[in-house]
Parts: C-alpha cells; structure tokens; sequence
C-alpha cells in the first residue's frame, strides 16, 4: 500500500503551525493592526505541547530517557497534559506535581492522560518542601530511571520556541511584525519569541504581561528580587515568586501588570466579540494591549501579534463559571453575568 501524505504518522505531528487570526473587534479603538496567535490550535490545547515534544525529544537525543523512563514535571495545568500526551506516544511514565490553583478539571484531564498527579499548595514559598518545586525534586530523587524537565530552568524552554514559534509569526506577519504582546511565566515563550524576532529585526518591541502578586516587572527594571510585591493572585500560568532562568530579561523591552479581575472579564469578552474562546493568560494579554495602548505604545502602522497560549476549555470551573466570578467579587452592577440561560419547567 502506498504512504498516504493525508494521513498523520501520530497527534505529534500536528504540534506547532498555529494560525495568526485578525482581531477586529475587541481592539477596534486602539491605533494599530491586532492578530492573536492562537496556541489553543496544537493537540493538547496550549503552547506547551511544543517545550514538551522539544524537551523530550532533546532528551532522547542525548540518551537521557530510556524505555521505560519516567518524566516528572512541575506544572499549573497545560505543561502537565502536555508532558503527558507526548509520554504516551514516546512510552513513558508520567508523574506531574500540580500547583492547588490547577482546577479540578484540570486534575482530572491529567488522570486522563495516564499520569500519576500529586496536588500541592499553591501559596508557599518555592523553597517549601511541600511546594510543587520541591515535591518535583524529591519525587526525581525517589525514582530510579526519572528525568525532572524543570521548566522554569531549563534553556530548552526558550529553544522551543526559539525554533517554532518565533519562525512562524516572522513568517505569517511577512516580517512586518512592530511589537509582540507575551505573558511571562517561566519565560520561554517570550524568551525564545523574541530572541528570533529581534535577530530579525531589532527595532520589535517585545511587551511582557505579568500579574499583581509577581515579581517579574520590577526585578526586570531594577534587578531587585523584591519579596514585598508577593502575594496571592488568581491567574493561572503567569508571574512568578521567583526568578526563572528560562526568562532572558535582555529580550525584554518592557512589562505591564494586569489585575485578576480585568484578566477575567477580557478573556470572556474575547470570546463573544472575535469567536476566540481562550484561557485566563489570553485575557491578561488583551488588558495589557489596552493599557500598552493607553500608554501610547503603538500608532496606525503598529502590527501587534497577541501570544495567546490555551483553550478556555481548561478554565471551565474558572473564569467562565459565573458562580467562580460572583465568589471572585469580579460581578458588579456593569459587569453582570450572562444571562443567556433559561430552564423551561
């Protein structure tokens, strides 16, 4: 029988090559040209599917998992599925350390996918032996043939998208490309963005999103580790209470804060005005192009690529139950509830 070139050898091949969709509606009054790259298109729903294919393959490559090797990772969520959908394909065993922030459904996606999950608090210090960085360290330790991915340090975080989603939006933008809109969480996304755009052309300007509660927009400015700007916040896969070596600050022009609330209600504008039904990290990114614009950031000509990193599907119990959004306080008197439900008695 002849190959048919139809037909995908496994859901790997299908990681990477996400569209760049035009926003036209939710950024209509800000001076510039909008397109959202829109990770929740890879097989796992998020952008991590592309340091985790890189990750494990590099391994490989290395001699570093073996048949029968067991993969442990750190994770709020996508990085986890992520770990766990490439483990199934390549035949390892997958141990994740989850932050309590993770939601149920998300728990529950992970046990989906074979792995074995451990939950640990969410509001620790990273130094806690019972934070997911330190269970991860203590689980790699306990199993034999186990290799620890440890995202937030780990340089192949940044290659990743280095190598994939850097060179696609060069490509899909034509290199008309002014300014790229990230989140940084551990960094690698709008590390290894921006490294290739300004390898291409220096004049981009690379616009970090981070969260009330992290420490990465004033250590960027000052190099300050300040523990007084640490507290709890609600965003899922944004911010830090620590430095992650996988974010390279140089690439960096400039990072803006969002709050929980905004965040949340962005996310679920996005969805009913342009179609686009994303994560909470989606909805930051949004906030913070309006308030990059506010700021006088772009002009007529600006062609600003989003970053958009998962599907609001992982955030069902989350931004998009409104009972979670009544309990959160994010409802008032101008922001209600939708009320496009009704039960026929």
């Amino acid at each position: 029988m002849e190959h048919n070139t139809g037909i995908s050898k496994n859901i790997l091949d299908h990681i990477g090559n996400t569209p760049l969709i035009q926003l036209n509606k939710i950024t209509k009054n800000l001076p510039g040209n909008f397109y959202a790259k829109y990770e929740g298109f890879n097989p796992g729903h998020s952008m991590k599917d592309r340091i985790a294919l890189h990750i494990i393959e590099e391994a490989e490559r290395q001699g570093l998992l073996k048949e029968g090797s067991t993969i442990i990772e750190t994770t709020s969520g996508n990085t986890g599925f992520s770990m766990a959908l490439v483990s199934i394909i390549k035949g390892y065993k997958c141990i994740l350390a989850v932050s309590s922030k993770a939601s149920a459904g998300k728990i529950n996606m992970l046990k989906a996918m074979g792995a074995k999950v451990y939950v640990c608090p969410a509001h620790v210090k990273a130094d806690d032996p019972r934070s997911y960085y330190e269970v991860a360290k203590k689980l790699h330790a306990e199993t034999a043939n186990s290799l620890y991915i440890n995202q937030y340090f780990n340089k192949l975080n940044i290659d990743a998208h280095y190598n994939s989603t850097g060179p696609e939006i060069w490509k899909q933008t034509n290199g008309e490309i002014t300014h790229l809109v990230a989140a940084s969480g551990t960094g690698g996304t709008i590390s290894g963005v921006s490294k290739y755009l300004k390898e291409q052309n220096p004049k981009i300007k690379t616009l970090g999103v981070d969260a009330f509660g992290s420490i990465l927009k004033k250590f960027h400015e000052t190099g300050e580790f300040d523990k007084n700007e640490i507290y709890p916040y609600r965003i899922e896969g944004l911010g830090k209470n620590l430095i992650p070596t996988a974010t390279n600050f140089d690439v960096i022009d400039v990072f803006e804060k969002v709050t929980d609330e905004a965040a949340a209600h962005r996310a679920r504008e996005l969805a009913i005005t342009e179609g686009l039904f994303t994560g909470y990290t989606s909805g930051a990114i949004i906030q913070a192009t309006i308030q990059y614009a506010e700021q006088g950031m772009f002009d007529e000509n600006s062609k600003v690529v989003l970053v958009l990193p998962d599907h609001g599907s992982r955030y069902m119990e989350k931004i998009y139950s409104d009972e979670w959004m009544k309990e959160q306080g994010f409802f008032d008197s101008q922001k209600q509830a939708h009320k496009e439900v009704e039960f026929i008695k």
